[in-house]
């Protein structure tokens, strides 16, 4: 445990931050198995649905720095594409 008022400080600002994209990456990940789940009972028109919000979801943990761009790029596209084969 740190005595110093500066380092007691950092670590209660690190594990709030963690707490925080812990949330944020738990969220991401729920939106992508729900598309998954949605695909998996060949639901197209919920499974496009899920696929918007699960982007925003990606999105949004990219922008905060907890998915690098091209893994979310992959993401996107890995779901979209069977979110495509569904209606065709």
């Amino acid at each position: 445990m740190p005595n110093i008022k500066s380092a007691i400080k950092r670590t209660k600002t690190n594990n709030e931050r963690r707490a925080h994209n812990a949330t944020i990456k738990s969220a991401m990940r729920t939106a992508m198995k729900q598309v998954e789940a949605h695909i998996n009972n060949n639901d197209a028109e919920k499974a496009a649905a899920a696929l918007s919000e699960a982007s925003k979801k990606i999105d949004k943990a990219v922008k905060t720095g907890l998915v690098q761009k091209n893994a979310a790029a992959r993401y996107k596209s890995s779901l979209a594409k069977k979110v495509n084969g569904l209606s065709a």
